[in-house]
């Protein structure tokens, strides 16, 4: 059987806020580990990095990028990103990456892309971005000519409402869980990781309805335990 080439991985989020959800994270590892299993490749390394993509720095900024690129040349592989706005949506920033000689591929493109292609959907991203601004930037300005009053005094309440519903949610799916996790464990699961293999083997998804990790199997026993302290 012919063994699978290494890929690096690389997965990015552009808040703390959502770094410290997990929002956006296991939907990026999930897509590039799809991407890994269906072109035969098998991920070596993995690196998660919570900071913007903006700014002429944003590579000086981005330790994980560049620990990314530097096993990739170590490895004498790819670097994979689920989407091509996870580098960067600034054609400059993608040129620079090219210019390091470490070939990257976008799973939500394929393996196959040409560089000159990725250098073409870099330009749509940065012309799209920049029209977005515009229109917002004259949007507001024509509302606010209009006397109206700019932001929603209700959002941070909406938002409160969101946040206590999705912990809600992921307090009932810890609770229904964990005697699942309970049985694993008493069947000889010892680590985190062995859970997590066990779950997948189950059919049973996180509450975000991904597969499971070493991570996720323990934020959930965490949550678990804190339902137990405040019962």
């Amino acid at each position: 059987m012919k063994p699978k080439r290494p890929l690096v991985t690389y997965i990015r989020v552009s808040t703390s806020q959502q770094g410290r959800s997990g929002l956006g994270i296991e939907a990026q590892r999930t897509a590039l580990r799809q991407f890994a299993q269906a072109e035969g490749f098998e991920v070596a390394r993995e690196f998660v990095e919570v900071e913007s993509g903006k700014g002429h720095d944003a590579l000086e900024r981005r330790t994980q990028l560049k620990a990314a690129l530097a096993a990739a040349r170590k490895l004498k592989c790819h670097v994979v990103v689920a989407k091509l706005d996870r580098l960067s949506r600034d054609v400059h920033f993608i040129s620079g990456l090219m210019a390091h000689r470490v070939p990257f591929m976008v799973a939500e493109l394929g393996a196959d892309v040409d560089p000159f292609v990725l250098h073409l959907f870099a330009a749509l991203a940065e012309k799209e971005r920049a029209l977005i601004k515009t229109r917002t930037r004259a949007a507001l300005a024509a509302a606010k000519a209009r006397g109206v009053t700019l932001g929603n005094p209700r959002l941070p309440e909406a938002r409160e409402r969101a946040l206590a519903q999705i912990c809600g949610a992921a307090d009932a799916h810890a609770a229904q869980v964990m005697p699942v996790i309970h049985e694993v464990q008493k069947a000889g699961a010892r680590t985190l990781r062995d859970i997590a293999a066990a779950l997948n083997a189950r059919g049973i998804v996180t509450a975000r309805g991904a597969t499971w990790h070493a991570t996720t199997v323990k934020n959930t026993i965490a949550r678990s335990e804190a339902l137990r302290e405040r019962a």
